[in-house]
C-alpha cells in the first residue's frame, strides 16, 4: 500500500464519519411524532399539574451544558402561551423515570397535550421555530374539540 491509497482510505473514512455524524445530529433534533401515546401522570414527576392546553416536558441532569438554555427557551415559550406550562425533570437521581421513558439523552423534551398523552418527542436541543408550531397545532386541535 502506497501513501497516496492510505491518504484516499483515510479521507474516505474522515468524509464518512463526518456524514454519520451530521445525519445523526440532523435526525436527533427533528421532531418524533410516531410515539406510543402514554398519558403523562404529573404526580410520578412530582408535579401539582399539567397545563391547562400543554405541556413542555423537559428531561435533564445535572452535568448537562445544553439543558439551562432549553430550560429558558421552553420557559419562554410557556410564558407566552396562555394554559401552556413547562417541567423540568433532573434525572441525574430518577434512573427510572429515564428507563420508563427512554431518555438515552439530555435535554430530552416531550409535547404533552392537556390530558398528558405524549404528542410529540424532541432529543437534544429542539427549535424555538418547531415547538412554536407543535403548540399552534395542539391550540388548533384544542379549538376543534
Amino acid at each position: 500500500m502506497n501513501l497516496v491509497t492510505a491518504f484516499v482510505a483515510i479521507a474516505a473514512l474522515l468524509a464518512l464519519t463526518v456524514a454519520l455524524g451530521v445525519y445523526l445530529r440532523w435526525r436527533q433534533s427533528r421532531p418524533q411524532r410516531h410515539i406510543l401515546h402514554e398519558v403523562v401522570e404529573p404526580e410520578r414527576l412530582g408535579a401539582d399539574g399539567l397545563g391547562e392546553v400543554a405541556t413542555l416536558l423537559q428531561f435533564s441532569t445535572e452535568l448537562c451544558a445544553r439543558c439551562p438554555g432549553v430550560h429558558r427557551t421552553l420557559s419562554s415559550i410557556a410564558d407566552a402561551h396562555e394554559g401552556v406550562r413547562h417541567l423540568d425533570v433532573d434525572l441525574t437521581h430518577r434512573p427510572d423515570i429515564a428507563k420508563h421513558f427512554h431518555v438515552l439523552q439530555t435535554p430530552t423534551t416531550l409535547v404533552l397535550d392537556r390530558d398528558g398523552v405524549i404528542q410529540t418527542r424532541f432529543g437534544g436541543t429542539p427549535s424555538r421555530d418547531v415547538l412554536e408550531l407543535e403548540l399552534n397545532r395542539l391550540t388548533a386541535e384544542d379549538a376543534h374539540v
